[in-house]
């Protein structure tokens, strides 16, 4: 492999497992927020005892996420210099904002909430894990305004062949990044509440500390379909602004090397052949392409071909079309796992509404625990597709991927990182997981006991923990 190639490896590998934990992090933030708050306004102790329990988890995730995080930005200078060198006036603003700014905020704040309990006000308190959570949205928000500059370049100019910032209000007011950000903060929402209605619905299954569970279980259900239903409207937002700026991406993500006609359909699977540039055995919705581009039943979206000769018209000869098979099934993905996450949030919606919490069917508490896997493999299919769709750029119609990486870094050094920071990732994510599964373990009541026994007093269960 050349050194492209390992650096995309390399870039992907390390982004996709650093974004395991973001959504994590902002979902479970905004939970234990709503949870602290039930329990200043109600005055409740169990409300507090959700919020510390399901803090512990938020803050091993928080620990490992930074570290994870830190590489991601060093990249850019070891591996993708050139890139660096074009962009860095631009890409560097939203960076050193996110870090001095929101980085800091949460930082700051999360220190108070951690050793502020009894210690100041409980409104004060209350205040530290809110602002909390708004350093994890304004996170996003600085990271989204980067990336979204690489999707759809806007206040910039160009001098001496590098883009240079002249208007930073049109930076964060992109229309890439006010469709962007949405999608990416209620799937992040959508992360933190599966995550405990996972672990909840497991508890619940092993009847431990089941009323607190329960609780726990209902409030993270109620943010979970809203933001399920959230992500798909914010998402067809999004999809309607790529047919506008980046129509090869939407083309790839539907497998559409011809136009599609008027009106278009959308297919469901197909196998995909990039060679000869064909499709077979597809299984299409008639309408459903032009519902989905223009929300309207009317309407043609060009195909690759179409595209790819413009493109050769606009940036000069060169491959334009990104690898179909990866994007297209990569958006396929997302839409599934999406789906599935709505259709558990509803369902648990009904068992809510219809008083039978109490005694939920197994098999659904089941396919809510595996459902906590849901949203990770929605959130890192999104971004895949994301990503590769805008192949073959680094910078949409400004740099390539080629032209950015750095030009005197060799391919068995980057080969050597990559393998070691894999294996450092893998050795992390092994230490993490243990952590949970012994904070989870022990479950909310172990300090109350000198032996590790733990009674819920809401529930009429005493038990033992035994995570088997």
């Amino acid at each position: 492999m050349d050194t492209v190639m390992l650096s995309r490896i390399q870039f992907a590998s390390t982004t996709i497992f650093h974004y395991f934990f973001v959504p994590v992090s902002i979902g479970l933030a905004l939970l234990i927020a709503i949870m602290e708050t039930m329990y200043v306004r109600k005055g409740n102790e169990e409300y507090k005892r959700m919020a510390q329990f399901w803090g512990k988890l938020f803050l091993i995730n928080f620990a490992v996420g930074v570290v994870t995080g830190i590489l991601q930005e060093f990249q850019f200078g070891m591996n993708w210099s050139d890139y660096s060198r074009f962009v860095g006036d631009v890409f560097g603003a939203p960076l050193a904002i996110e870090a001095l700014l929101a980085f800091f905020l949460e930082s700051t704040f999360i220190g108070l909430w951690i050793f502020g309990w009894d210690k100041v006000s409980k409104k004060i308190h209350l205040l530290a894990i809110w602002m909390v959570a708004l350093g994890t949205t304004l996170s996003a928000f600085w990271i989204l305004t980067a990336n979204s500059f690489m999707q759809h370049p806007v206040g910039f100019a160009m001098n001496n062949g590098r883009a240079e910032m002249n208007d930073f209000l049109a930076l964060i007011t992109n229309g890439q990044l006010l469709v962007e950000l949405p999608h990416t903060l209620l799937a992040a929402y959508a992360t933190g509440a599966f995550l405990v209605t996972g672990i909840s619905a497991y508890k619940m299954l092993k009847k431990q500390d089941v009323a607190f569970f329960r609780r726990s279980f209902e409030i993270a259900a109620i943010v979970g379909i809203v933001s399920s239903v959230g992500v798909a409207v914010a998402g067809h937002a999004q999809a309607q602004y790529l047919v506008k700026t980046q129509p090869m991406k939407m083309a790839a993500s539907e497998g559409l090397w011809e136009d599609s006609g008027d009106p278009g359909a959308w297919t469901v699977t197909a196998f995909i052949d990039p060679v000869n540039k064909v499709n077979s055995g597809e299984i299409k919705i008639p309408y459903l392409l032009s519902f989905l581009s223009y929300s309207e039943f009317s309407g043609s979206v060009k195909g690759m071909n179409t595209l790819q000769a413009e493109y050769e018209q606009q940036y000069g000869p060169g491959n334009y079309i990104p690898p179909v098979r990866t994007t297209f099934w990569s958006f396929r993905i997302m839409v599934v796992a999406g789906s599935l996450m709505v259709v558990l949030g509803l369902y648990a919606m009904y068992l809510m509404w219809r008083k039978k919490m109490e005694r939920p069917n197994t098999w659904f508490m089941r396919f809510m625990f595996w459902g906590l896997l849901l949203p990770p493999i929605a959130n890192t299919a999104g971004w895949i597709m994301t990503e590769i769709g805008r192949q073959p750029w680094t910078v949409f119609g400004l740099m390539t991927t080629e032209d950015s990486v750095s030009p005197n870094v060799s391919a068995g050094s980057i080969l050597f990182s990559v393998i070691t920071f894999n294996a450092i990732y893998a050795i992390l994510g092994i230490v993490m997981i243990g952590l949970f599964v012994k904070v989870i373990k022990k479950g909310p009541y172990h300090m109350d006991h000198d032996h590790g026994e733990s009674h819920d007093p809401y529930s009429k269960e005493g038990t033992t923990h035994a995570f088997s």
